[in-house]
């Protein structure tokens, strides 16, 4: 059903976000990342103690496709 829409203001849209006015059948956002981390790397909260001996993070990937997006368009 169509509505008015008055003013509008947006501040930020990242790449797997969708900013939507109006009738839409479908909405599909694909948004793909990979990340390498080591030890310790996402903690969070107060007063942390971390004790890492030595590490080491393998980001060597065989594949050539991780996340094949082709489908989903």
């Amino acid at each position: 059903m169509p509505a008015i829409v008055g003013s509008v203001s947006v501040n930020s849209i990242s790449s797997g976000s969708v900013f939507h006015v109006g009738d839409v059948q479908t909405i599909c956002p694909v948004s793909y990342a990979k990340t390498y981390a080591g030890a310790g790397s996402f903690n969070t909260g107060d007063n942390l103690r971390l004790e890492n001996g030595y590490n080491v993070t393998f980001t060597q990937d065989s594949d050539v496709n991780d996340s094949n997006a082709a489908a989903n368009f």
